[in-house]
């Protein structure tokens, strides 16, 4: 059943095509993981994560710059090569400049016959967020009940809700299984059931993640773990590298980025009224760099994932230009070193050079090898 996710990630967009068909209903892509899918739900309405190809690309120069991050700039290209022609909307809650400006290109140039910008607040953690972001969910409700000319009611958010939280629910029992001497699933497989999560209609992602954590207590990987490893940086979903690192004698046992654990570490917790609740499982979920004010939670959290999952190490991937990320990078790499985590950082275009990352990552792993001999 893991192959399935694989498939699934492969054939994305067969997948929302054939969905389309087989439904009748919409699908909307999204932007970043902020957008409060729990809604979408609530109006069946099938959430896309928009995505790059890992492809080189000439397509972008004259509507984004140049010197914007190359997942930014893929994701665009993506929907310029007309591979996403299938969206009946586009929605982006607010997390960073770079890919305000991919949005607002898509709506510009890519029509589509709903497109929605959620003002969500970088300051997640004053007193003032809660009450004005769940306003604002309140609006993209609103947004959608027009658009779908039907009103979503508190049983849909209900039910969106319980969507959402089972699929979280079974995908942080499956990250559980990696804390094990000997994973049953190798980093790349978690990659391709964290990511196709983000795009494959949730109560099928959650059947097949049943069917699986059925599977692992009896599943013997054929090699041996290796160094236990932590990726963590801004969103990767290219599953050669996570395969290049595991082919030389390393295993990625946790991740902390948004196309992994970030996307579905929390649940939204239902206190009576759902659209608070909503609301604040975006503002409370791991934090992004964007998000991470006015105290820096997420160091902490980093830390405490690689204790968990016992990383001997955590590589730190950085999207080119990604100004969040690089600025808080240099300040957790020193972090994580002065407890005891060693660190590689490595800079990731929308391409990436495997034969120089192989070598950087043989001698990271030689380093802790040797670290771990004295």
């Amino acid at each position: 059943m893991i192959e399935k996710f694989k498939d699934w990630y492969i054939n994305r967009h067969d997948y929302a095509k054939q969905w389309k068909e087989r439904t009748g209903g919409k699908v909307f892509g999204t932007f970043c993981t902020y957008v409060p899918e729990e809604v979408l739900a609530a109006a069946n309405i099938l959430p896309a994560r928009i995505l790059g190809s890992h492809e080189p690309q000439d397509v972008t120069e004259p509507h984004i710059f140049g010197m914007f991050c190359p997942f930014c700039r893929d994701a665009l290209a993506q929907g310029l090569k007309g591979r996403f022609n299938y969206l009946d909307g586009v929605v982006l809650a607010h997390s960073c400049i770079h890919f305000r400006q991919t949005f607002n290109s898509w709506r510009i140039h890519l029509p589509v016959e709903f497109s929605y910008y959620i003002p969500m607040p970088n300051t997640v953690q004053t007193p003032h967020a809660r009450p004005y972001h769940r306003s604002e969910v309140e609006k993209f409700k609103t947004a959608v009940e027009e658009y779908m000319g039907r009103p979503i009611t508190d049983k849909d958010l209900d039910r969106g809700i319980e969507i959402l939280n089972r699929n979280r629910r079974l995908l942080r029992k499956v990250y559980e299984c990696r804390k094990l001497d000997n994973p049953p699933l190798t980093g790349e497989e978690a990659m391709y059931m964290a990511v196709t999560s983000q795009f494959i209609d949730k109560e099928e992602h959650s059947n097949v993640l049943e069917a699986v954590l059925k599977e692992l207590p009896q599943r013997k990987l054929p090699r041996d773990a290796g160094i236990r490893l932590m990726a963590v940086g801004s969103e990767n979903d290219d599953a050669e590298f996570f395969k290049m690192v595991e082919a030389v004698g390393g295993t990625v046992v946790i991740d902390e980025q948004c196309a992994g654990s970030r996307y579905f570490w929390n649940e939204s917790a239902p206190n009576g009224d759902r659209l608070a609740a909503i609301a604040n499982r975006y503002l409370d979920r791991p934090p992004c760099p964007v998000k991470d004010y006015p105290t820096h939670s997420r160091f902490q959290h980093v830390l405490n994932l690689a204790k968990d999952y016992r990383a001997q190490g955590a590589i730190i991937m950085q999207e080119k230009f990604c100004d969040p990320h690089e600025g808080d990078n240099p300040r957790l790499k020193k972090f994580l070193e002065e407890n005891g985590i060693p660190t590689l950082s490595l800079e990731f275009d929308s391409t990436n050079p495997l034969g120089p990352f192989r070598i950087r990552v043989e001698a990271f792993l030689e380093t802790i090898r040797g670290e771990e001999l004295f």
